[in-house]
């Protein structure tokens, strides 16, 4: 990943006083001082509760980077969670030559460095000096950050949720050694023509189709998946995108695949396009991720379906829109929402997270479509 500017973050004394900031970190851990930083939310309030996610960066990359590259704190803002970037250490590769990394095995073959433990630690940490809902406690990342999410799944599962993994997948020592506490919901995105993690694996790592087998077998998923086009609403992205939903697995967690047809080593939906990746920007991988975590706890699911949900009335504005629609009504839980066109096909679909919650259909086309919550069902016009 191209270097990109850095942000300058505050650093705040006490937690008591924080919101809507970021914050450089450390701790020790293992004879190091290990570094992360942490976006809190402006809702945050040390009186209530809420959910954390760990975005691991890329190799050779670093915590700063993929802030900006997943734009995940516009996610954390949105649905008030807290999101943290932990920082790898330095891995020396021979020949006066070194990256930054996160220990997960296969290419990481030589690193020492516990960041099991250090993951377990930045949690631990975090739980002592935020209001964190430790049953909700997530991890996703991009590429190495991917597979270092894989391995705290397998290896840190009593304190992990769920995970997500975008360009990673697991190495051989990873797959080999995993063991599962719980029923664990996995998400893996990933481009068919990944040249730097290839979609169909090799000696240093596992392919694709074999990372899905492993959990959708572990999770006693169903075998066949529901497949889902993601409406092509961007033609010059040089990709497509299909979702993949291994459904019924035990405790009712799902296993979730998006193929990127023709995409390289990259997050879709970042503002950062980097030339000849073929980035698919008809969805966000960022805001895909959190509606998927925020289904689950480390009990399974939090809301089993939308027909068991009894939604009251809502209030849909503006209707007609050129743009989003407001939700508003009485949604005391965590609500699975579709947005369906005329001929029955998904074109959206995400969790109410609250009483009052934008939903952006900016991406589609000029229609009438379906907003299901629930036992509920409205019609929204979206005009140009």
């Amino acid at each position: 990943m191209k270097k990109l500017l850095l942000f300058v973050f505050l650093i705040i004394s006490s937690a008591a006083m924080i919101a809507q900031e970021s914050l450089n970190l450390s701790l020790e851990h293992d004879g190091l001082t290990r570094q992360y930083s942490a976006y809190i939310p402006s809702g945050y309030s040390a009186d209530s509760p809420i959910p954390m996610v760990l975005n691991f960066h890329g190799f050779g990359s670093n915590a700063f980077e993929q802030l900006f590259y997943s734009g995940f704190n516009n996610v954390a803002e949105n649905n008030n969670f807290i999101v943290v970037y932990p920082q790898g250490t330095t891995l020396d590769l021979g020949g006066g030559n070194t990256s930054t990394h996160f220990n997960v095995g296969g290419f990481t073959t030589g690193s020492t460095v516990d960041d099991i433990g250090f993951s377990a630690a930045i949690i631990d940490t975090m739980a002592a000096e935020f209001n964190i809902n430790t049953d909700r406690v997530y991890s996703t990342g991009m590429s190495n950050g991917g597979y270092m999410s894989f391995l705290l799944a397998c290896q840190l599962s009593e304190k992990i949720a769920a995970v997500a993994s975008v360009t990673g997948s697991m190495s051989p020592s990873t797959y080999d050694n995993c063991d599962p506490q719980h029923p664990m919901p996995i998400m893996q995105i990933h481009g068919t023509n990944d040249a730097t993690v290839p979609y169909e694996g090799d000696i240093w790592t596992r392919s694709i189709d074999d990372v899905m087998d492993y959990w959708v077998d572990f999770n006693n998923c169903n075998e066949e998946p529901v497949e889902i086009a993601v409406p092509d609403t961007n033609m010059d992205d040089g990709s497509t995108a299909t979702r993949f939903v291994y459904e019924n697995g035990d405790l009712g967690v799902t296993a979730e695949h998006y193929r990127i047809e023709d995409g390289g080593h990259t997050w879709p939906g970042t503002s950062i396009l980097l030339p000849g990746l073929n980035t698919n920007l008809d969805f966000n991988a960022s805001e895909r991720i959190w509606e998927f975590f925020s289904q689950y706890d480390l009990n399974g699911p939090i809301t089993t379906s939308t027909e068991s949900v009894l939604v009251r009335s809502l209030k849909i504005s503006p209707n007609p829109t050129q743009n989003f629609i407001q939700v508003e009504g009485d949604i005391t839980s965590p609500t699975n929402y579709q947005v369906v066109s005329m001929m029955g096909i998904i074109q959206a679909e995400g969790v109410l997270q609250s009483s009052n919650q934008r939903i952006d259909l900016s991406n589609l086309p000029a229609n009438m479509y379906f907003l299901k919550v629930g036992n509920q069902t409205y019609k929204v016009l979206k005009t140009r």
